[in-house]
């Protein structure tokens, strides 16, 4: 019987994966998704007899299972570099020309791609198996998540031609409907709903269990190859060859004679990109020629041969049905458009911020107004204007109310800013706010507590400050709808794990006006325990580098009155991490040692908290604002005023490229 279902196992495997082919790179079925499900299960059910013969390329193992604390971090064989990018035709002409004038005499032909809004990811074949599949992270390294890659049913297992070791990059996304599926669960489980594909897709993929991702019907387009030895000429090749092996590439993808069909390109899927069932920001332009491509090279974060040409954003019109005024955690009213549901930019749009009540009076925003919408980055949707020749008669302009709507305390305006406040410290709505901030992923990142246990903890009393999370037992947790014995567990457990967190981490979640997470840790360097940030003054808060009057009369005014202090009581009892680790101090100097540094723009090969965390172990202070007492500016893309004061202050200024070879001088890089 055992030679009998190895037989019949690689028989399953063989034909699943070629149905697999099939359905996700050739886009032409070959049977139905029942016939599809009812020889996945019949090849479960020998695995399941028989463990002993499944296949490391087996089509059952997409389900999942594999779960795990934390993800490995891995370094790329050749970093995962991002692209020049511009809304502009005039900066594509100029690469043209860029290109062209680098590659003099010679033909010069481009391809056009789809640029797909989801998250890129990096594949490893060893004698054509998949081996490791790893996030882009800071493009020089990022998270190992095999596990999740394999339930992916258009990642190949193992590869159509044997013996094959390469590297493939791609994108990871989700469908519409995929999208829409999976807002429905969440929302009859009342979890919070995700804002876009993008969005869902960068979740689903940080989930530490691949049985939960397997649920998500994630899908893969690969972009790149990478081998040791090559046989092709060009990206086009590259792509059939993909193709030919058994990833799905983008069909669309289109190879462009000149720059003149690049362009056309563009308008047409400028058109199109709405009638598509997954989301688009832009096409993506390659030089088609491998060889050139090598001798533009790359920019210490772009490469010199491709560029992204983005989309304008997508707008649309719709109804003002309301205006609801919602509670921020330090009482900030911001009012919210309620609109009549319309599609925009992959999603369904009901709601829109709407700023402040200066903003609804510059723009005379008023009930059952016909208004123009538009996603911010196609993600944040915003109101852009009254469409004022469809304004319904006997309008009036909205007035602003003068209580609280949670609490009804009376509104206060704030002298220094457009907001309005509620100045009410046991407001509900500004506790809901507050827990939420307090066990975000930033901050104590206790994983399961979200909005809708929040609510019920508020609603019900149960808890009137973040302290009194570390209060909640299991019997506790059962009173809540939705909430069962194994849920209760996992809150548990994840409140119990937030214990843990460093106490600047601690600081920043406790949401005290102004205080964000460098100026959390600035003022932990220098207060290194609750005791000592408590004691100080205003003057010994305002002597700190890069504590200004207002972060000190803040930080001091809460910690001087009698809640924060029942506060830090819980939580010191509850066991939080209320003093800082002694520093690790660096043994020699470096170029970093002693300046006050600040970071701004984007960096390509680093997150913001990575390139801080490099510069405090090299012996430099990261402090927020340039100032006179500033010594050093890293800018990186879009690098704005912080980098316009530096230079008129003639500080010294590091592009990514300078911080990179400084921190290879040390050798952090």
């Amino acid at each position: 019987m055992s030679k009998d279902a190895a037989a019949r196992i690689e028989k399953l495997t063989a034909e699943l994966n070629e149905h697999n082919y099939h359905y996700h790179v050739l886009a032409d079925p070959t049977i139905s998704d029942q016939e599809y499900d009812g020889l996945l299960a019949e090849l479960q059910k020998l695995e399941e007899t028989y463990p002993q013969l499944r296949r490391p390329d087996s089509p059952a193992q997409r389900v999942g299972g594999e779960s795990t604390s934390e993800f490995l971090t891995v370094r790329h064989s050749a970093s995962m570099l991002s692209l020049d990018n511009s809304y502009s035709r005039e900066d594509l002409l100029a690469f043209d020309k860029r290109v062209c004038g680098a590659l003099p005499d010679e033909e010069v032909e481009y391809v056009a791609e789809l640029k797909i809004d989801g998250v890129a990811l990096s594949l490893v074949y060893q004698d054509s198996l998949l081996v490791q599949a790893a996030t882009r992270g800071d493009g020089v390294q990022g998270d190992e998540i095999t596990a999740n890659a394999r339930t992916i049913r258009s990642i190949p297992l193992r590869l159509r031609q044997p013996g094959i070791s390469c590297e493939v990059r791609g994108e990871v996304y989700m469908t519409h409907d995929a999208f829409t599926a999976l807002n429905d669960q969440r929302h009859e489980r009342q979890d919070a709903l995700f804002v876009n594909p993008r969005n869902a897709t960068a979740g689903s993929l940080k989930l530490q269990d691949s049985a939960a991702v397997a649920q998500r019907n994630l899908r893969y387009f690969a972009y790149w190859l990478q081998r040791d030895s090559s046989e092709t000429a060009t990206h086009m090749n590259n792509l059939e060859t993909l193709r030919h092996w058994g990833l799905p590439c983008n069909p669309a993808t289109t190879h462009c004679p000149n720059i003149d069909a690049v362009f056309a390109f563009y308008e047409h899927y400028e058109a199109e990109r709405q009638n598509l069932p997954y989301d688009i920001d832009g096409i993506v332009v390659k030089v088609n020629s491998l060889d050139q491509q090598q001798r533009l090279g790359n920019t210490a974060k772009s490469p010199r041969s491709a560029m992204a040409y983005k989309f304008k954003a997508l707008q649309a019109t719709t109804t003002l049905l309301d205006i609801h005024l919602q509670v921020g955690r330090t009482g900030t009213i911001t009012p919210v458009a309620i609109l009549q549901p319309v599609f925009l930019a992959g999603s369904t749009v009901q709601r829109a911020t709407l700023h402040n009540e200066e903003e609804i009076h510059r723009k005379d925003i008023r009930l059952g107004d016909t208004v123009v919408l538009e996603k911010g980055g196609d993600v944040i949707p915003k109101v852009v204007e009254v469409v004022t020749e469809k304004r319904p008669e006997n309008t009036k302009k909205f007035t602003f109310p003068t209580q609280c709507p949670a609490c009804q305390s009376p509104l206060l305006r704030d002298e220094d800013e457009a907001a309005i406040r509620c100045d009410n410290a046991s407001c509900p709505a500004q506790l809901k706010r507050r827990l939420e901030h307090f066990v975000a992923r930033n901050a104590m990142n206790a994983e399961g507590v979200g909005p809708a246990v929040i609510e019920q903890l508020v609603d019900r009393q149960l808890v009137a400050d973040v302290g009194d999370l570390y209060n909640l037992d299991e019997d506790t947790l059962l009173q809540l709808e939705r909430v069962g014995p194994g849920l209760a567990h996992n809150l548990l457990t994840s409140l119990e794990a937030s214990k843990s967190r460093p106490f600047d981490r601690v600081l920043f979640a406790l949401g005290i006006r102004h205080i964000g997470s460098t100026v959390a840790r600035t003022l932990t360097q220098h207060f290194p325990t609750i005791e000592q940030l408590a004691a100080a003054s205003i003057e010994d808060l305002e002597s700190t580098p890069e504590i200004g009057p207002t972060i000190a009369l803040s930080m001091h005014t809460f910690l001087a009155t009698t809640a924060a202090a029942e506060l830090i009581a819980k939580l010191q009892s509850a066991g939080l991490q209320l003093a800082a680790d002694p520093p690790s101090l660096p043994t020699t100097e470096s170029y970093f040692t002693d300046k006050a540094t600040v970071l701004t723009g984007s960096l390509s090969h680093y997150s913001r908290d990575n390139a801080a965390n490099l510069i405090q172990r090299l012996g430099g202070r990261i402090v927020s604002s340039v100032s006179k007492k500033t010594d050093l500016v890293i800018a990186g893309e879009k690098a704005g005023s912080k980098l316009t004061k530096a230079e008129q202050l003639g500080i010294e200024v590091l592009s990514e490229e300078e911080f990179i070879a400084k921190l290879q001088e040390a050798g952090l890089a």
